[in-house]
């Protein structure tokens, strides 16, 4: 079995990089290093010069992968997105009841990340503080039709796709899925970020993931209602 899991690869769109990270070990420490800085420094103070610091090389060789530190951002949002995807179709491989496959995406979804040891060079905890702080700034920007059409969000977009078919099921006549799942994942994100920074702006309730209670009652209440 592991060594099935070591042959898992997350694939993201071929038009957010120059060349795959994940063809060579430099690139594979620019992406490691790059969630490390990101996290620390934030997406503002975050440079290839830093970062070409902290891998042993040059800028140079980073701007053989990126184009720019928006797409490398672009480049670990997305990987994050199909590792959500795969947590999920793991996750309700063989399950018949559709509210079960909701409960445990909208859980995937939503709850306090742990490390995966099945990718040993992504740190899923980092990448999740980044996710939540930084991710909209991958679509926030006015190249967001023209990244959009070469597919930069296709990830997230079936990340939504797949959870908004669960909802389906349980209540075809829903008008609202994609709406729904994708207010629901950002609001998540927010509320983590909130949680870490502006307490005040959340709940927090001793011996229970609130944030991921209350997301999963939300979409349950609001399908059945509709």
């Amino acid at each position: 079995m592991n060594n099935l899991f070591s042959k898992i690869n997350i694939k993201v769109n071929e038009n957010v990089f120059l060349k795959d990270p994940e063809s060579s070990d430099l690139g594979q420490r620019i992406v490691e290093h790059g969630i490390d800085l990101i996290d620390e420094l934030g997406f503002e103070d975050f440079t290839f010069k830093k970062l070409a610091k902290k891998i042993g090389s040059t800028e140079a060789s980073i701007y053989r992968y990126f184009e720019n530190k928006h797409t490398l951002l672009v480049y670990l949002v997305l990987w994050y997105w199909g590792w959500q995807e795969y947590r999920i179709v793991m996750n309700t491989l063989n399950i018949e009841d559709p509210k079960v496959k909701l409960r445990r995406a909208m859980r995937l979804l939503t709850e306090k990340i742990e490390e995966d040891s099945t990718f040993s060079r992504v740190n899923e905890i980092k990448l999740n503080r980044i996710v939540n702080a930084e991710s909209s700034k991958i679509y926030l920007s006015k190249k967001v039709d023209q990244d959009n059409a070469l597919g930069f969000f296709r990830q997230y977009q079936e990340v939504v796709q797949r959870v908004s078919d669960f909802i389906l099921e349980i209540n075809p006549q829903f008008k609202y899925p994609h709406m729904l799942v994708s207010t629901i994942i950002e609001g998540a994100h927010h509320q983590r970020f909130f949680a870490k920074h502006l307490p005040r702006l959340t709940d927090e309730i001793e011996g229970e993931d609130a944030i991921s209670t209350f997301y999963i009652n939300l979409v349950l209440k609001t399908i059945s209602e509709e």
